[in-house]
């Protein structure tokens, strides 16, 4: 009688253990990564087929290359454009000071001493014609080379035909000198054909201008006294002028002389004036780096005066070249970097060797292919600054070939 309560005791305890043992498999979480059960290593459990596979098949990380979900790149805006050969073209913008032409100034002097007996043109900023008389001025000396003209020529008429060649010579030579004298005073020679014809001395001799153009200096009152080599007027033809710029020495390999400019004015950006570059200075300013460059145009109705300011703009053609956008091209320490997009959101930084910069794009020199697609947008960066942090150190010291 005993032993059947026994047996019946052991019975229940069993199921008991049964029914536990079903309750805690029940109870494993499906995430668990080892799929057994807490606490009981060595119980896999029975996973989803789509994990597996999903596993099984996930590409290896390539070395060098960074991955961020396409989604992901998208929704922070991520830009590419294909590297490709482009014509650049370098635009050089500068501001210019107008100068007067040095080859249309002239400088109005006399070469004998005397007074300004009549002024007519009497202001500084007055526009005179070449030939235009200037003033009129009255010299002793001048007076006194007039009486020796008239009587060496009178002497030579008289002794021209004389049967001594002695006499006819001397009087030639004394006509001869009195003209020299003339010349080199600058006496203009119609003014002698009126001395021989009309026979009579001047008192005073018109001074002519030599060109036509704008008085820019009066240096006489009338009824001054004025000696050899004074400068009298200074008068510039303005309708050509010059002007100097300042261009930085890392831009002057691509001007050349002879070469096109634009020039506009600050108060009045519709007028476009067409200049060209005449001189390239030999010398560079030590502090600023730069060395002037002379534009010459033409200017019309004189609306560019000396000593303005105008803005000149200078395009140089570079022919094709292999170029990125200046937006792709990233500035991390001594050497340029770019990012190339190899599609599925895999992003590869590579150094790269830049040239010149043309507006917005850079030329190429060592690093790229052209077609291979480089990002233009870069803001991602700051989110995943961890990740290329890494990917950039792993770099080490790599080089470009």
């Amino acid at each position: 009688m005993t032993r059947r309560p026994l047996a019946a005791g052991l019975l229940l305890l069993l199921a008991a253990g049964a029914a536990g043992g079903y309750w805690l498999m029940t109870r494993v979480p499906a995430s668990s990564p080892s799929g057994s059960m807490p606490g009981m290593p060595g119980m896999d459990m029975k996973r989803d087929a789509a994990d597996v596979k999903r596993e099984t098949e996930a590409p290896a990380p390539e070395a060098g290359l960074i991955t961020v979900a396409p989604e992901r790149l998208q929704t922070i805006g991520v830009k590419y454009e294909a590297v490709a050969r482009r014509p650049l073209e370098k635009t050089i913008r500068t501001v210019g000071r107008v100068a007067m032409d040095e080859r249309r100034l002239a400088k109005v002097t006399i070469k004998f001493h005397g007074w300004i007996e009549r002024l007519f043109v009497s202001a500084t900023g007055d526009h005179v014609v070449k030939g235009q008389v200037l003033f009129t001025i009255y010299s002793p000396d001048l007076v006194a080379t007039q009486e020796e003209y008239l009587l060496a020529l009178e002497g030579s008429r008289r002794l021209g035909e004389s049967r001594f060649p002695e006499v006819a010579s001397s009087s030639k030579d004394l006509l001869e000198a009195a003209r020299h004298r003339f010349h080199l005073w600058d006496i203009d020679e119609a003014h002698i054909r009126d001395l021989e014809r009309t026979g009579a001395v001047v008192r005073t001799l018109p001074i002519h201008s030599p060109i036509t153009g704008t008085v820019v200096k009066k240096g006489i009152l009338q009824g001054e006294h004025v000696e050899p080599g004074q400068e009298l007027y200074t008068i510039a033809d303005l309708s050509h002028v010059w002007l100097f710029a300042d261009i930085y020495e890392y831009e002057l390999p691509v001007v050349k002389v002879g070469q096109g400019a634009t020039v506009t004015l600050s108060y009045d950006p519709a007028a476009k004036l067409h200049a060209r570059v005449g001189f390239i200075y030999p010398t560079l300013d030590p502090k600023t780096r730069t060395a002037k460059v002379r534009f010459e145009l033409d200017n019309p109705g004189e609306k560019l005066k000396p000593d303005m300011y105008a803005n000149v703009e200078l395009r140089a053609g570079l022919g094709t070249r292999l170029a990125v956008p200046q937006e792709a091209v990233i500035e991390s320490g001594r050497t340029p970097l770019v990012f190339i997009h190899h599609g599925g959101g895999r992003l590869e930084p590579r150094p790269i060797a830049i040239g010149v910069k043309a507006e917005r794009y850079y030329e190429v020199v060592a690093g790229l292919k052209e077609g291979e697609h480089v990002v233009t947008s870069a803001n991602f960066l700051i989110d995943s600054e961890s990740r290329l942090k890494a990917a950039v150190d792993s770099m080490g010291g790599m080089g470009m070939k």
